[in-house]
């Protein structure tokens, strides 16, 4: 089996503002380890996949601290979209390139820069194990993570009848509930939809030609052209465009400490916390203060005194403070904002 990776490494991450920028969005600050998120994504994938197939998808400006990142990777290996297609159109070209260069019966993992995984050694056992079940059921697998609380800002899968061992068709995709539909779903054993997608790239180009309008136009007429083929497209995700319009989806439930890192709020769950639950980055004093997230900018210190559930974010002179669940919501503070206050990249 020839298996191939594919990071999704685009996007500004504006729910990580101040601290994230378009120049330096938040896939490429440390905000779980000492590394950069989309270092931490390639390191886990390097025991499965090579360094020669692993590909990184991101935007044209980020090209060049892409590849000072990950040196090791050839520079071909870093596809700068041109406009953005959705995951539909990226996975798209992801997998005619990988089709190309070594032919249908290749495997295509996907996943995202921006995750924290506790258990890189689980996470790996359960691509290598959705690959064996692409490969032998010629289905496009996607790995849906065991929920630990019933979230309502992720999308959920239910499983249905079992094709092979661990391996379930999938039902129905559901969008982001409510907490309440959240809460039932998590009784019922949905699963949370992850992101992270499997397949032999000739079944998953055959699905796009056959069902995706948005994309196979633009695949037929342009599949060597890059730019033209992202001009075409209409953009769309990759769960609508072709996921929930095939018949050949499975699900493997899959449970390594998978977290999405999308809001400042979220690092309470990822990073390592003191005794009272803070999160802190940088020169953080927290004294009779609990389960804050507290970043401290160079040359700067902050002291928390008495409070919880804050996020407070200090970094070259702005300081940002907000609730833990109202950060989840920066993007309508940012709209708010006078256009200076709002766009400080590097200033």
């Amino acid at each position: 089996m020839s298996r191939w990776a594919v990071v999704l490494a685009g996007g500004v991450g504006s729910r990580f503002w101040p601290l994230s920028t378009p120049s330096r969005p938040k896939q490429l600050l440390p905000l779980v380890s000492d590394d950069p998120l989309l270092v931490d994504a390639v390191t886990r994938l390097r025991p499965i996949v090579p360094a020669e197939h692993i590909l990184i998808l991101t935007n044209d400006t980020l090209v060049p601290a892409v590849s000072s990142l990950l040196p090791d990777l050839p520079r071909e290996n870093l596809i700068a979209e041109p406009r953005a297609g959705g995951t539909g159109a990226a996975l798209t070209w992801a997998a005619q390139e990988i089709a190309r260069r070594d032919g249908p019966d290749a495997v295509m993992i996907s996943v995202h820069a921006d995750w924290a995984v506790a258990d890189a050694a689980g996470f790996q056992r359960a691509l290598v194990r959705a690959s064996e079940v692409a490969t032998a059921q010629h289905a496009l697998v996607t790995v849906g993570v065991v929920p630990t609380r019933p979230d309502p800002g992720f999308g959920y899968i239910q499983p249905g009848d079992e094709i092979e061992h661990g391996a379930r068709r999938v039902t129905r995709f559901v969008e982001k509930p409510d907490r309440t539909r959240a809460e039932s779903m998590w009784r019922d054993g949905y699963l949370w939809n992850s992101g992270i997608f499997v397949w032999r790239v000739g079944d998953f180009l055959d699905d796009v030609r056959r069902l995706a309008p948005e994309i196979a136009p633009a695949l037929h007429a342009h599949a060597d052209d890059l730019e033209a083929f992202f001009a075409a497209v209409t953009p769309v995700s990759v769960d609508v465009g072709v996921l929930e319009r095939s018949s050949r989806v499975a699900v493997l439930a899959g449970d390594f400490g998978w977290d999405d890192v999308g809001t400042w709020g979220a690092l309470t769950r990822v990073q390592a916390r003191d005794a009272a639950g803070n999160a802190t980055q940088g020169r953080v004093y927290a004294v009779d203060a609990r389960d804050n997230v507290v970043h401290a900018g160079s040359d700067t210190t902050v002291v928390a005194y008495g409070v919880a559930d804050l996020v407070v974010v200090v970094e070259r002179g702005l300081v940002l403070v907000t609730t833990v669940d109202k950060s989840s919501d920066l993007k309508t503070l940012m709209e708010s904002l006078p256009r200076g206050v709002r766009d400080r990249d590097g200033k």
